[in-house]
C-alpha cells in the first residue's frame, strides 16, 4: 500500500508522527516519492499561536517552526517508505545545516516545503529542504534525522 501513497491527508499524518496542536506544522503532504522526496503544505492562519508573542503588531512565523515543518515532511515521506503506518515512532534532529531565511511569513501564506533525501540509512536519514511562498524562498537547509524506532536496526 505505501509503495504507491502519494499523498497524505491529515488523517494518514497522524497515524505515522506523533505531533498534534500545537506542534503539527504542516497540513498535507503531495507529490511523495517513496525514500526520494515530498512536498508538506502548511497554510499560515491568524490564530496559530505563536502569533500571540512573535510578534503582535506584525506576525511572522518563527523560522524554528519552519524548519520543524520541513522535518516532519520529511518525517511523513520515510515513514511511507518505511512502512511506519500505526508504529508510534519519534524522528529527532541531529544536525541542521546551511539554514538561511530569506523572506517571512505571515497570515495567509501557504508554505510549500519541498524536501529532497540526500542520504538514506536503516535509521539516519538525512534532508535538503526548501520553504517557498508563491515561489520565492523563504528559507533553506540541510538537516540530519534519526528514527527512534526498536524495529529498525
Amino acid at each position: 500500500m505505501t509503495k504507491t501513497t502519494t499523498e497524505a491527508d491529515l488523517d494518514l499524518i497522524k497515524r505515522i508522527i506523533p505531533h498534534r496542536y500545537p506542534m503539527m506544522m504542516i497540513d498535507r503532504v503531495v507529490d511523495i516519492e517513496i525514500g526520494k522526496g515530498a512536498v508538506g503544505i502548511k497554510l499560515i492562519t491568524a490564530n496559530e499561536p505563536h502569533f500571540q508573542g512573535h510578534f503582535p503588531r506584525m506576525p511572522v512565523m518563527p523560522g524554528v517552526l519552519i524548519i520543524e515543518a520541513m522535518a516532519q515532511t520529511a518525517s511523513i515521506m520515510v515513514g511511507l517508505t518505511n512502512d511506519l503506518i500505526d508504529h508510534e515512532v519519534l524522528v529527532y534532529f541531529m544536525a541542521l545545516d546551511k539554514c538561511k531565511f530569506r523572506r517571512m511569513v505571515v497570515p495567509g501564506d501557504e508554505l510549500r516545503l519541498n524536501i529532497t533525501t540526500l542520504r538514506s540509512g536503516a535509521k539516519i536519514w538525512r534532508f535538503s529542504g526548501v520553504a517557498t511562498v508563491g515561489g520565492e524562498v523563504a528559507a533553506q537547509a540541510e538537516f540530519t534525522a534519526m528514527i527512534d524506532d526498536p524495529t529498525v536496526k
